[in-house]
């Protein structure tokens, strides 16, 4: 296990689920992911952070409004949060949450890109983000499903600093990796304008687990369903499902410690 300390700027930091019912989506979560729940006092509204074996690694909340979706939120790393929500608008972004400081925990906004798709901003001061990554039960990959891709890379290029590493660029595969060469963080894949049906959008999390197969099972058993049943590319073997309230993640298999 390698513990996190520290993440790089424009990168995913954190993932938050937004939700309608949120006693039902932590056991739904915790059950899942055997993670603990941990509430926050109450001026931070009752915010849950996920644990998995003692270490941070996803948040759960309810949902702000009528018009904030329910399902999985990424943060990117900024360090200004203001400037960052400014530079977004500038290049064509939508603002769903302003600038707003976290306790001592830090500063975070929430934007919609030139696409529609919901992004977080997390400066952080006491809080780092999620502290384990790419192993069973804490997040293994973040991706963008684009529907202007062209754009919307445009944007995170101008907004993150991203340089992204384009892995096919065809017509019928269009996909880039972003993050540091040889050590990427997520993707980006060009869904078209008119996705075709059960493809997600927006930003998705791909969490770890060490048998697809079986925490599909699990999802059901829980009471959420299967979107497409476990598939092996040369990246790995993965799912993806949904929870009892429609929330879209994906699952990796990996390899246990």
């Amino acid at each position: 296990m390698s513990v996190l300390t520290n993440h790089r700027l424009g990168e995913p930091c954190w993932v938050d689920y937004a939700s309608s019912d949120v006693a039902a989506s932590r056991d739904f979560y915790t059950s899942l992911f055997g993670w603990t729940a941990d509430a926050a006092p109450e001026e931070y509204g009752g915010y849950i952070t996920f644990r998995s074996n003692g270490h941070a690694v996803a948040g759960l909340g309810s949902v702000m409004n009528e018009q904030q979706a329910t399902g999985w939120t990424t943060y990117l790393l900024v360090d200004d949060a203001a400037a960052s929500e400014k530079a977004a608008v500038d290049a064509g972004a939508t603002v769903f949450a302003p600038t707003m400081t976290v306790g001592s925990q830090g500063t975070m906004a929430v934007v919609g890109d030139p696409g529609g798709a919901a992004v977080g901003l997390w400066q952080p001061d006491q809080f780092a983000g999620f502290e384990l990554a790419a192993e069973a039960g804490a997040p293994a990959w973040h991706e963008l499903y684009a529907a202007d891709y062209g754009r919307q890379l445009d944007f995170y290029c101008t907004v993150f600093g991203w340089h992204p590493q384009p892995l096919s660029d065809t017509d019928d595969f269009r996909y880039a990796t972003f993050g540091a060469e040889g050590s990427p963080a997520g993707g980006v894949y060009d869904t078209g304008a008119e996705p075709s049906a059960g493809t997600p959008r927006g930003w998705v999390v791909y969490f770890g687990v060490t048998d697809a197969d079986a925490a599909c099972a699990r999802v059901v058993e829980l009471g959420g369903h299967v979107i497409r049943h476990p598939w092996d590319s040369e990246f790995g073997r993965f799912a993806e499902v949904a929870d009892p309230q429609g929330g879209v993640f994906l699952l990796h298999h990996v390899q246990p410690e």
